[in-house]
């Protein structure tokens, strides 16, 4: 595959030209724009090596270093730069530079995401990493918000900056998996679908004449938490409790690894679906805020949750890796089943 333009929401992804030397040149032999970089500042050799072999390489084919000159959509001049690398067969590393006139504006986690997308869904990519100084804050925080997790830090790995006293410094190396890209595009399509909360809701009757639901707790949201509204359900058989399920109303990236539907049956009641029961009579209240898809999560060792999932009729959509930052993660889990269930289908 040779370099073809690519498009973001604000920026044009192209070949480099000859006629890009200035603007080029502008960035590339700048002190504090070159900081960071094993490279530069350029003289004006450099930068039109740079150039002649970066022409080059979009010409190979197959290539293996797909260099784009990142250019705006609105005035057409050309900003930065960004690159991914072909590692062996299935893996990429990325790279990228802004002219510094135009950082801390977004631009270069346009570029780093579509590079991704360019891996993994057009080259077929496994695994994609990038590295960066330990002190390049502005470069790891790109990473972070493309989704990449930090794999490690590594002790006087490269040169050091160029306005370090040091001669070494520490480097960071982040990654993502192709299965985490595709879970980030799953989080933005559940994150996009409707819902409506302005209070909680009575609904009466939640019962299917052998069970009953009975509202305990009306949890409001807590931002700060990234908790959304819950409501907490006894489940009572003949006015004697059974076990208990709740229902977090909204979509956010934590709901999709912890689930809308959360339910535990008390071990004498054990048996019986009474999971999979509470889960329908749960219906009413999902539709009444708007919502037809959510998401039931369980421990991939949890049989008798899977079991649940399936009699419900829910979709396996893919068993999760957890981020650090989550919850479950810290409680000692590494890996979710995660499960869709529309409602509607009910």
């Amino acid at each position: 595959m040779v370099v073809k333009t690519l498009e973001t929401e604000r920026l044009i992804l192209r070949p480099f030209e000859e006629t890009d030397f200035e603007a080029v040149h502008s960035y590339a032999s700048d002190a504090e724009n070159t900081r960071f970089m094993e490279w530069g500042p350029n003289d004006e050799s450099d930068t039109r090596n740079f150039i002649a072999e970066a022409i080059a390489r979009s010409r190979e084919n197959p290539c293996r270093n797909y260099q784009y000159a990142a250019v705006l959509k609105s005035t057409q001049k050309l900003i930065g730069a960004c690159n991914l690398i072909r590692r062996g067969d299935d893996q990429g590393e990325l790279g990228w530079i802004l002219h510094k006139n135009y950082w801390k504006q977004g631009f270069g986690t346009e570029m780093g995401r579509r590079l991704l997308e360019l891996g993994f869904d057009e080259l077929g990519l496994r695994r994609i990493f990038a590295r960066c100084d330990t002190e390049n804050y502005g470069s790891y925080r790109v990473m972070e918000r493309i989704g990449m997790r930090r794999e490690g830090c590594f002790v006087e790995a490269r040169p050091a900056h160029k306005l370090s006293d040091k001669k070494y410094g520490d480097e960071y190396l982040y990654a993502i998996l192709k299965d985490e890209w595709e879970v980030l595009r799953e989080i933005q399509y559940y994150n996009s679908l409707p819902v409506v909360f302005e209070d909680f809701v009575d609904i009466p009757g939640l019962t299917d004449g052998e069970i009953e639901l009975h509202c305990v707790a009306k949890n409001p949201a807590i931002p700060e938490k990234k908790w959304v509204p819950a409501y907490v359900f006894e489940i009572r058989r003949n006015c004697i409790r059974a076990g208990e399920i709740n229902f977090r109303v909204g979509y956010t990236d934590g709901l999709y690894y912890g689930g809308h539907i959360g339910y535990g049956v008390d071990e004498p009641h054990r048996g019986h679906g009474y999971a999979e029961k509470a889960c329908r009579l749960l219906a009413p209240v999902i539709r009444a805020h708007g919502m037809i898809k959510v998401l039931i999560t369980n421990d991939p060792g949890n049989t008798a949750s899977r079991r649940t999932c399936e009699k419900l009729g829910a979709k396996f959509i893919r068993k999760a890796r957890l981020p650090e930052w989550h919850d479950l993660y810290k409680e000692g889990m590494r890996f979710v089943n995660v499960f869709e269930w529309n409602v509607d289908n009910d």
